[in-house]
């Protein structure tokens, strides 16, 4: 975690847990993949993956966001399922729950950032109709919102502006 924590952050160093989790990936076969997530939330964090694991919910890719360099961008054009960034909230200037690590992304192409009814990463544009019911979407109702429901977080897909399919949050932000 070189790059994405940085002195300044709102989290010190020794707050946060790398997790391991296996899970699906797009092709059927099991994997290991890593987050980096506060250690108040790491078990809650680990139970939620289980239960997508147990549910067979496909996640393309699980890798520290510092695979590429911190850019949010870059991880999100990849398909990475992410946790932990210290970086302001998209289009803001305030710190994004990722800086606290109480948020998570997960298949962001599948699961698109939309604003203003536009979409952030052009890769995810197919996937702004919902009724797809695509592998790695998340879906109103379906086993990802109510296992982070379970524990508390908030989905970013129930927001009216932006909406954002993709995140899940400790605090709803």
């Amino acid at each position: 975690m070189t790059e994405s924590w940085r002195p300044g952050c709102p989290v010190p160093l020794e707050d946060l847990r790398l997790v391991r989790l296996s899970h699906w990936d797009f092709d059927g076969a099991v994997t290991t993949g890593e987050l980096v997530v506060h250690r108040d939330v790491a078990d809650d964090v680990v139970a939620v993956f289980a239960e997508l694991f147990d549910a067979r919910f496909p996640v393309m890719r699980m890798e520290l966001v510092d695979v590429y360099g911190a850019d949010d961008d870059l991880s999100t054009a990849a398909n990475n399922t992410s946790a932990f960034n210290c970086r302001a909230v998209t289009g803001g200037a305030r710190w994004s729950e990722h800086s606290y690590g109480t948020a998570i992304d997960i298949n962001p192409v599948q699961n698109p950032y939309v604003s203003n009814g536009s979409v952030l990463d052009p890769h995810a544009a197919p996937y702004l109709d919902r009724s797809l019911g695509a592998p790695g979407m998340i879906l109103e109702g379906d086993v990802g919102v109510a296992a982070f429901a379970e524990i508390g977080w908030e989905w970013g897909g129930d927001w009216t502006e932006p909406i954002d399919y993709q995140h899940f949050s400790a605090t709803g932000r």
